[in-house]
């Protein structure tokens, strides 16, 4: 049987022999005492890449975010995120079930969020009778956007904004990684304009489990209360922390090449006139396009029968993530898949 071109997502990646080797070989204690050096190991070199304090290892990206903002909310407050936001979209209502907060999204191009249009919603401190803004949430890379990166002008202009308003500033960084190698912009400098950040390590860096939230030392001594109230407190977890050190340490700087598969998957189909793209958005790993031809369900069934898995992005929109364990010529091959799919 052929192997499947597996293009939903840069989650699906399993971890490599040498990644398996570190695993195997890890040190471990118990990391509800920090006691675990691995997980000790991870979390200093963590902190130190993102120019931040201290850093907390936790199990999953959505677990990550949600701590942050429960961090620095109390129930009834309110944060201003991109309508799009993956806060808003895929973490299953998380801000309202586990902190008692609201979100408000507004409106951007590319998943980008104007200062201007922020200021406008956030609430006066006259109006007691209003929720309390507390936090500007900024995603970059933007996944539902196609990978898009936050302009780092703009990024400034947003925490200038929060201070003069006394509010807190977060970072979704799940793919901060992608951003930096397109950008040449270190994490920590993007970092350094967000109280606190997520960030995976189980995406395109290749770790099978696991992210890391950074922050100021007493942030992540709150936070780590916060992950063990809900169900975090993890024990001898510095086998799956040793694959997230080994992704920090020898997978970041290689996500150039998913960047040029992308890429070069992105302008084959383009060229073909066969559906809708906006080619500028392909920054990073991520394609979002529309087909002409048929009804997207139809052209998933009609490539997985192929060979190739692709997802769904938007409504009516074609989601393709390169990755490490996709090659330049399985990335060719499922782009003349699916271009002989789309007639």
């Amino acid at each position: 049987m052929n192997k499947m071109i597996d293009l939903r997502s840069d989650t699906v990646t399993k971890p490599s022999q040498e990644m398996r080797k570190a695993m195997l070989n890890a040190e471990v204690g118990d990391d509800v005492y920090k006691e675990d050096p691995t997980v000790n190991k991870l979390e200093e070199y963590a902190a130190d890449l993102l120019g931040k304090e201290d850093a907390l290892f936790v199990p999953s990206g959505l677990m990550g975010n949600q701590i942050c903002l429960n961090v620095l909310t109390n129930p009834g407050d309110e944060v201003i995120c991109h309508k799009d936001a993956h806060i808003f979209i895929y973490e299953s209502g998380s801000p309202a079930a586990l902190s008692g907060i609201q979100l408000f999204p507004v409106a951007g191009e590319r998943g980008i969020i104007s200062p201007e249009l922020v200021e406008e919603v956030i609430r006066p401190e006259s109006a007691y009778y209003m929720p309390r803004t507390k936090v500007i949430e900024v995603e970059n890379t933007h996944n539902r956007a196609g990978g898009t990166i936050h302009p780092i002008e703009n990024i400034k202009k947003l925490r200038e904004l929060g201070q003069r308003h006394n509010l807190y500033n977060h970072l979704d960084g799940a793919r901060i990684w992608n951003a930096s190698v397109a950008t040449g912009i270190s994490v920590s400098e993007y970092a350094s304009h967000f109280d606190s950040i997520s960030c995976c390590l189980s995406k395109g860096l290749g770790a099978p489990i696991g992210s890391i939230i950074a922050g100021e030392r007493d942030f992540i001594k709150e936070a780590y209360r916060i992950r063990k109230a809900w169900g975090g407190g993890m024990r001898q977890v510095g086998i799956i922390a040793a694959a997230g050190l080994f992704a920090l340490q020898y997978n970041f700087r290689r996500l150039e090449e998913d960047h040029q598969k992308a890429k070069m998957f992105a302008d084959k189909l383009a060229n073909s006139g066969k559906i809708e793209i906006d080619i500028k958005s392909v920054e990073t790993n991520i394609i979002m396009f529309r087909p002409k031809t048929l009804k997207v369900e139809e052209l998933l069934k009609k490539c997985l029968e192929d060979g190739v898995m692709l997802s769904t992005g938007s409504v009516g929109m074609v989601r393709v993530v390169t990755h490490m364990d996709v090659s330049f010529d399985e990335i060719e091959k499922a782009a003349e898949i699916v271009l002989k799919n789309l007639g």
